[in-house]
């Protein structure tokens, strides 16, 4: 039996952030093209829904392009042209324009005043079905041809699309990537990015649930550059979390993965400190309580869990009066305070690991359209890319701009193959 054909102007592969706005861009900037935006899923935007927590963190209120790209471990050379095009405070603007109030938190996150995904979701299928783009869900795709005569064929299990061009925008699954190296893509290996740290000492492990509001943390894995961040860390069950530790596994993604996730970490608990002002302070602590256990008198607001923690590792007994305490101990609790060691032994679950590094080598992408380098009219969006960026907004910031562009680009060159002499011919979706 014939697979039937459906003949349309533009095909945007994935029904996901990058998806719907690069189909939407397309029919905004071209009202007349036909455009089809197939989605495996038996619902789109699934990434959208469950984002945030549920709540759908939108952007980041970082509303410099140059300063945006830094929080892109992969990708930031290449987004600058980007977010000069479409920036978060773009995105802002295009929610709120249609009914969509957004608020931002004070770590600089931005979500909808509703706290819910779905008024993101509802306002980009709103405008989907506004500007007459045919949505076919549950839709997988299996193959992408581009035909030397010029076009394309899409098949899925019981349709064949015909287009103009393509949008591949579907998150980086294996099978398009596949596709892409079939037709001259070289592709970067995808390994996992923003995930946590196992710890397997029990010490650490007792600290489950404790936070510590700033610190400097160093990765160093053998005969590779250190990566140091700063910022909020938290202990669980399991090892190490929070903002800090997530920033490590993103920029060391890719090398921790080599290493099969071993590497040694080391944390500064008192970065607004040097070594010598925390011996200064333990000395005057000494003077000032001279029978008081040191157990019992932590310092520079550490959490009395942690500083047994930072003892013991010292090797200093909880019970040891201040004034017992030599100078060599002194310096050696400074030494922990500042670089204590915790050998990493493994990759935790962290609910936003769908984030991964890799995807389509960027050299083969021309950033200014989103066009392949490799094969004319097939446009690419999203994190399809070799591009992923650290929590708080940036990566759906990404699946907007690249989006954005794509879709414009992918509509005229729609109009250039419709007007060509040597096109081929495509009907109306209906």
């Amino acid at each position: 039996m014939t697979t039937p054909t459906f003949p349309c102007d533009l095909v945007v592969v994935g029904g996901g952030a990058a998806g719907f706005f690069a189909a939407i861009q397309a029919k905004t900037v071209r009202p007349q093209l036909s455009v089809v935006l197939l989605e495996a899923a038996p619902k789109p935007l699934g990434k959208v829904r469950i984002s945030g927590g549920g709540r759908c963190n939108v952007t980041h209120a970082c509303f410099d392009p140059e300063a945006l790209t830094h929080y892109y471990p992969r990708g930031f050379r290449e987004l600058r042209s980007v977010f000069q095009r479409f920036s978060p405070a773009d995105t802002c603007l295009w929610f709120e324009s249609r009914g969509v109030p957004l608020k931002t938190e004070p770590d600089g996150r931005i979500f909808p005043q509703s706290d819910q995904s779905e008024s993101i979701i509802q306002c980009l299928l709103q405008e989907a079905e506004r500007r007459q783009i045919r949505l076919f869900v549950q839709h997988p795709v299996q193959q992408v041809n581009a035909l030397a005569s010029g076009g394309f064929e899409v098949h899925c299990p019981n349709r064949v699309f015909t287009s103009h061009s393509v949008v591949l925008a579907t998150g980086g699954k294996a099978p398009p990537l596949s596709w892409l190296q079939q037709m001259g893509h070289p592709i970067e290996a995808q390994v996992p990015s923003l995930f946590t740290f196992e710890i397997a000492d029990p010490a650490v492990r007792q600290l489950s649930g404790l936070s510590v509001p700033n610190v400097t943390a160093r990765l160093e894995v053998s005969g590779r550059k250190p990566i140091e961040q700063a910022g909020p860390l938290l202990f669980t069950h399991w090892g190490l979390s929070g903002p800090v530790i997530l920033k490590l596994s993103a920029w060391g993604a890719r090398i921790l993965h080599e290493n099969q996730y071993r590497a040694n970490l080391k944390v500064d608990f008192t970065p607004d400190h040097t070594e010598n002002h925390l011996l200064e302070k333990l000395l005057q602590n000494k003077e000032a309580h001279p029978k008081q256990q040191i157990g019992n008198t932590p310092l520079f607001s550490l959490p009395k869990r942690l500083w047994a923690l930072h003892l013991q590792a010292a090797h200093i007994s909880l019970a040891t009066p201040c004034n017992a305490l030599s100078r060599q101990k002194l310096l050696s609790l400074c030494s922990q305070l500042k670089k204590a060691s915790f050998q990493i032994s493994g990759k935790g679950v962290f609910k936003e690991e769908f984030v991964s590094a890799g995807g389509v080598c960027l050299k083969e992408v021309a950033f200014k359209t989103m066009e392949s380098r490799q094969v004319p009219g097939l446009f690419l969006a999203g994190e399809i890319l070799d591009i992923d960026g650290l929590t708080g907004g940036f990566n759906f910031q990404n699946a907007w701009s690249t989006g954005f562009i794509a879709g414009h680009s992918a509509a005229e060159y729609c109009l250039k193959r419709a007007t060509s002499p040597t096109r081929s011919t495509h009907g109306e979706a209906t």
